[in-house]
């Protein structure tokens, strides 16, 4: 992969596995200096280990998203170290339980609300300067269709409610940076990926059906170049579209 990144700086949550592995390595395969963000220590030391290998670096952060003061914390690190940041992708997801809204626990609710939603938030509370520093701050949101579609899914309310949110926050985030910065803020949703949140979620599917994260990774980094100029829409992963939000018709 040519180095269309060299010199950048990404933060990626949830990078130790799934989407978050797969565009952590080609950021850094793109030259981008990858700050991967995880639960897991040892996940993530493996993907250090492979950034080495493609000729890059990684800077390594062991974090639970729900530690928000950490959040705080770590924006500061960054300006300290480079004064910016250059893409920004908030991809770590908790799936929540698959049940009736009247049966889910409320300790379960608010995890899946921290993690898909809050934590976001209080990202961009510690990023948005480092982001506007930068000549072309790129944030992308990893959301999911169930969030958006028109018929909602019945019993995956935690998780769908979570991701509506989620595309609130990052089109609001667009309308408030398009006209006064150069940040470009774009929603991705992957459809049904060979990951370990999928086979949680539909235990009896093949996954050998579906595609993987390493065939998503290369349209998310087209959304993170320089040269990107949408902002505020979603890129859907299955119909390879962008597509803008509307009202109700």
């Amino acid at each position: 992969m040519s180095k269309l990144l060299a010199g950048s700086i990404a933060l990626v949550t949830g990078a130790s596995r799934g989407i978050g592995h797969a565009l952590a390595l080609d950021l850094a395969r793109a030259g981008a200096h990858v700050i991967a963000l995880a639960r897991t220590q040892g996940a993530l030391e493996e993907l250090d280990d492979e950034i080495r290998d493609a000729g890059s670096e990684a800077t390594l952060v062991p974090c639970d998203l729900k530690d928000f003061e950490a959040l705080d914390r770590l924006g500061h690190a960054i300006f300290s170290r480079w004064g910016k940041l250059d893409i920004f992708i908030g991809n770590a997801g908790l799936l929540g339980p698959v049940s009736p809204l009247a049966h889910v626990d409320p300790k379960q609710w608010e995890d899946v609300l921290a993690v898909n939603v809050t934590a976001n938030w209080r990202l961009i509370r510690s990023l948005d300067p480092l982001l506007r520093a930068s000549d072309a701050g790129r944030a992308v949101f990893i959301t999911s269709g169930v969030g958006h579609r028109a018929d909602f899914k019945p019993y995956w309310g935690p998780y769908a409610t979570s991701k509506a949110a989620l595309d609130a926050l990052a089109r609001t985030y667009a309308a408030e940076t398009v006209n006064v910065s150069p940040v470009r803020v774009m929603l991705v949703n992957p459809g049904p990926l060979r990951t370990a949140m999928r086979a949680k979620a539909m235990p009896g599917e093949d996954p050998l059906t579906l595609r993987t994260p390493e065939d998503l990774s290369p349209k998310v980094l087209t959304l993170c170049s320089p040269e990107w100029t949408e902002t505020g829409k979603l890129y859907d992963f299955p119909q390879d579209r962008i597509l803008s939000f509307q009202g109700p018709a």
